[in-house]
């Protein structure tokens, strides 16, 4: 019964089949994967959960995503970006989420060793 528990239970994050090198931090802290989760490789491919969009397009899906219930400026936006990506772009990723409602912002980072 334990084991159907957990199964029943477990809820599976959605993330893009590529492999990031993240930052390490120190202050690194577990935070959960509800929500939208935007990925950036250092190649300069960009996922919007697991569709691979540009720039450009980014803005329009996180304008059309369905939030449910949650307003805009209280939905969770995890961005993920390989250690190699430029400040630059990640400043990009930035404008483009708080230009389309979003406040609650988390970069994700690996704990330091």
């Amino acid at each position: 019964q334990l084991i159907l528990f957990f199964l029943v239970s477990t809820t599976f994050a959605i993330v893009p089949g590529i492999k990031l090198n993240l930052p390490q931090s120190h202050t690194a802290e577990g935070t959960s994967l509800q929500g939208i989760t935007i990925t950036a490789d250092k190649s300069g491919v960009l996922f919007f959960n697991d569709k691979e969009v540009s720039m450009t397009t980014l803005g329009d899906e996180l304008v059309s995503y369905d939030t449910g219930d949650t307003k805009k400026d209280e939905f969770p936006v995890s961005l993920e970006a390989d250690s190699e990506v430029t400040n630059g772009t990640i400043v990009k990723i930035f404008d483009v989420i708080r230009e389309s409602g979003y406040c609650v912002i988390n970069l994700r980072t690996t704990s330091e060793k």
